[in-house]
């Protein structure tokens, strides 16, 4: 059984996957909800499709370790998520992993454009690994 790791956007959300092992994470695709009109119903499909046991939402913090406007955001979705789709949710600090996709985005020479279209999926990817790893040790 996979997890699912969510990057929460007020305009996008990354959808990152692990691997069978739970192992390792990868970008898998990004919801834009200007195109899809039910981000719910997108999410769903991917739980069945992928056979999702559990999800990782990222709660972004800021560095003192406070929880601003996105991450009540953030929560709410969260919760919203717990009670649609009856599937274990959990919260993640994602502090600096859109910093950190950036970063690597760069560092790859990839255009301002593309960086555009994966950074939330690549930044999700970032959440999940972290979230993996810290269940593995």
């Amino acid at each position: 059984m996979r997890i699912m790791g969510l990057d929460y956007g007020e305009r996008r959300i990354g959808v990152a996957m692990s691997d069978l092992f739970g192992w390792t994470a990868q970008g898998l695709e990004v919801i834009d909800r200007k195109i899809v009109a039910d981000p719910m119903a997108r999410i769903a499909g991917l739980i069945k499709e992928y056979e999702v046991e559990s999800i990782v939402v990222g709660l972004p913090k800021n560095m003192n370790g406070t929880v601003g406007p996105s991450g009540e955001n953030c929560i709410a979705f969260a919760e919203t998520l717990k009670q649609t789709l009856s599937l274990p949710v959990r919260l993640w600090d994602e502090r600096l992993t859109t910093v950190s996709a950036e970063r690597t985005l760069l560092e790859a020479d990839v255009s301002r454009a593309k960086r555009k279209l994966v950074i939330d999926k690549m930044a999700a990817a970032i959440l999940l690994q972290s979230y993996l790893d810290s269940i593995s040790k």
